[in-house]
């Protein structure tokens, strides 16, 4: 997996270093308060590193998108920023303005400064090649400005936006401490897998845990996946139950009704490695109601039936090799968070080495006290999610092709 640069390739003393961050966080929407300071402790090793190396570090990083109510400048991101990693990070509200411009060239070295939410500029949501970023008008007015690129933001390599690919093509590059962290740990649970191995998936995103079952199976990593969430419900819908309207309408507005053939494909193909629930729990005038896969009513399926989890939890303590992404159920109604909750826990028991998904699944294991009995928890559920897919990462891909770039410069 050691085909990028990373921090250590270069010396970073007095020079200026440009690095993207994933400080992306939950904002409070009455006082605009932010809520959790999670990924910008994630990001203080890195940024630290630099700073104690002498470096000028400027910082890129987003929050939330256009047309969100959590979209707002990065203000107050720089002051939590700066108590998360014991230094002062100073602030500038533009990213390519002449203040801009002067507030980095004024930079002494060990000085950090946070640049203006990047989704602020509107090409960074064209999604473009790495050459194609490269001629946009952030990359072409900050890259004369700095001596190297880090790209420290893993929850968001699997886009290719101008931020994040971009001055991999202008200056050299490298991967920062988090983004290093998770693609050796991934990248190396993935290549030596100790079997038995148990994909545990569930969320809503049905389309990402298909193509992630699909790789899985076809290349021998899992022995067997068990489904939960959405996934299970179109798996128990592509097994020939009546999961009744209330359900199939459901699945149908959120696009995934061409996921149901394909389940039944994966059923076919892959028989008994592919586990989904034999009782489901709906939710009747708020209550929960476990029921067999034979005997849905046509209520909501909020969860995966308390039998079901006996078996799961079973075949999770005799792994060797565990991922689990997505919750298993509406976790967020204590009533419907047995699933979510059992699965962790099962996990966390068992002697297997763990990696547990960005998003949902990671703050629940987080919330149960469960975080130090995990291998590995992600930092981010979409790049995570593809990796175990077998797709290529856009942001890492730029890294490796700066480094063969550069280093033959």
């Amino acid at each position: 997996m050691v085909n990028f640069n990373t921090i250590d390739d270069f010396d970073v003393n007095g020079k200026t270093v440009l690095v993207r961050i994933d400080i992306n966080s939950p904002v409070d929407p009455n006082s605009g308060i932010i809520l959790d300071d999670t990924r910008m402790k994630l990001h203080a090793e890195t940024i630290k590193e630099l700073s104690m190396k002498g470096a000028k570090t400027v910082i890129l990083a987003h929050q939330s998108r256009p047309g969100k109510d959590d979209f707002t400048t990065l203000e107050q991101h720089a002051t939590v920023l700066s108590k998360a990693i014991g230094l002062e990070v100073k602030y500038v509200d533009s990213l390519f303005s002449s203040n801009a411009r002067e507030s980095i060239i004024a930079l002494e070295p060990s000085q950090i400064l946070l640049l203006e939410n990047v989704r602020f500029f509107s090409e960074e949501a064209l999604k473009r090649s790495p050459e194609e970023e490269a001629t946009s008008v952030l990359v072409k007015t900050l890259s004369p400005l700095i001596d190297l690129f880090i790209n420290d933001a893993f929850a968001a390599a699997h886009r290719s936006q101008t931020s994040l690919v971009g001055f991999t093509r202008t200056v050299p590059s490298a991967a920062g401490r988090v983004m290093e962290k998770e693609l050796t740990i991934i990248g190396n649970a993935l290549e030596n897998v100790n079997h038995p191995c148990v994909f545990a998936l569930g969320g809503m995103k049905a389309d990402d845990s298909i193509m992630v079952i699909e790789n899985v199976l076809e290349n021998g990593t899992a022995d067997y996946v068990l489904v939960s969430g959405l996934v299970a419900n179109i798996f128990i819908w592509a097994a020939g139950y009546d999961i009744k309207s209330t359900n199939e309408r459901f699945i149908e507005a959120r696009g995934y009704l061409d996921m149901v053939d394909k389940s039944k494909e994966l059923i076919e193909k892959f028989g008994d490695k592919i586990v989904y629930p034999t009782d489901v729990a709906v939710s009747v005038l708020g209550d929960r109601a476990d029921v067999t896969i034979e005997n849905i009513p046509d209520a909501s399926i909020f969860d995966i039936g308390r039998e079901s989890l006996i078996k799961y939890s079973k075949i999770i303590l005799e792994a060797k090799s565990i991922f689990a992404n997505g919750p298993a159920g509406v976790f967020e109604d204590p009533k419907f968070a047995i699933g979510t909750e059992d699965i962790i826990n099962a996990i966390a028991s068992s002697k297997g080495f763990s990696i547990i998904g960005g998003g949902h699944i990671a703050a629940a294991t987080v919330n149960l006290g469960y975080g130090d009995k995990m291998d590995h928890i992600s930092s981010g559920g979409g790049a995570s999610i593809n990796m175990l897919a077998g797709k290529s990462l856009a942001a890492v891909e730029a890294l490796k092709d700066s480094k063969e770039l550069f280093d033959d410069k």
